[in-house]
């Protein structure tokens, strides 16, 4: 796994086809903390083996920030996925961080890709380990399974939900994905939302949410992401811009509640090191180490996101 991709945000995840070169020249200037160059569902058949190359050209020659940059590869099922690996891994050079891998239904899928990546690396002169994965839950079998996957390889740095492959596989009756779901009577993507995160947390890894199809309607897409935000999502994906500028909000902590984390870890230092007490008021709340524990996860976010206090620690409430 790369130790430079896991500690990067990942609040915005945009998607961008690799068959298109007008398309991948613009991902570098939207303002997103991760782009995929996809080779999957964006890409036509015929143009599947064509897209490789421009893929790679797009790595070695566009001026990517400190982003991370992965590749989303097809599926096992499908006659390209070696090719993908091998063509794009072995000639990208070091600056490509993940291989996506979608349709993930085991624990040997992401093992297989894992030892293939091992031969790619060795022979393109990369780094043992070098290459992340992020594994797609997008059926029914991959959900029943995912306590698995995420703790199939050590190169695991994302496990990310498709809603839209989830939704057929399941026969949900529904024919996009957009807000309305979040208000049906029975709503199964609670229980996925809550399956994935836990999963994925269990093992350390960032967890992710899926497309939004209406991409016009940002409202709607603030709405929805900030139903997985609720759960505790590090992110989803964008697929324009516009998206990813919602998204970087969505999962950003407020700095209301950046500055309130940082104040809650300042007074529990206190209290614990200089009081030497294990809890102590904080205005109108007690605070103890498992308050600790929620502003500390606040500030890491935020801290990923480049947030900033603004202002002194050291006011009392």
């Amino acid at each position: 796994m790369s130790l430079r991709s896991r500690s990067l945000p990942r609040r915005s995840c945009l998607s961008t086809p690799g068959s298109s070169d007008r398309f991948l020249a613009k991902a570098p200037t939207a303002l997103a903390d991760f782009s995929f160059l996809d080779l999957e569902d964006s890409v036509a058949p015929k143009e599947k083996v064509d897209a490789r190359a421009k893929v790679v050209n797009a790595i070695r020659t566009l001026p990517w920030d400190d982003r991370v940059l992965c590749v989303r590869v097809n599926a096992w099922d499908t006659p390209w996925t070696y090719g993908d690996v091998i063509d794009v891994v072995g000639r990208a050079g070091a600056r490509l961080d993940e291989v996506m891998l979608p349709k993930v239904r085991r624990a040997s899928d992401v093992v297989a890709l894992d030892l293939l990546l091992s031969q790619v690396e060795s022979n393109a002169g990369l780094p043992l380990g070098h290459i992340g994965i992020e594994a797609q839950i997008e059926t029914a079998e991959g959900l029943i399974n995912v306590e698995d996957i995420c703790a199939s390889s050590p190169r695991l740095e994302s496990i990310v939900f498709g809603p839209a492959d989830f939704a057929a596989s399941i026969g949900m009756p529904v024919t996009t994905i957009d807000e309305t779901i979040h208000h049906a009577p029975s709503n199964p993507f609670s229980y996925v939302f809550a399956k994935i995160l836990m999963a994925g947390r269990a093992n350390g890894l960032n967890v992710i949410d899926g497309p939004f199809l209406k991409v016009r309607d940002l409202e709607a897409l603030r709405y929805a992401a900030s139903i997985t935000a609720s759960y505790g999502f590090d992110g989803k994906w964008a697929l324009t811009p516009d998206q990813a500028l919602v998204l970087n909000e969505v999962y950003s902590p407020s700095q209301e509640l950046f500055d309130k984390s940082l104040e809650i870890l300042s007074a529990y230092r206190i209290a614990t090191e200089e009081n030497r007490t294990g809890a102590v008021m904080f205005g109108d709340e007690m605070i103890d180490e498992a308050s600790a524990k929620i502003a500390l996860s606040f500030v890491a976010r935020g801290e990923r996101a480049g947030m900033k206090t603004s202002r002194d620690e050291s006011s009392a409430h």
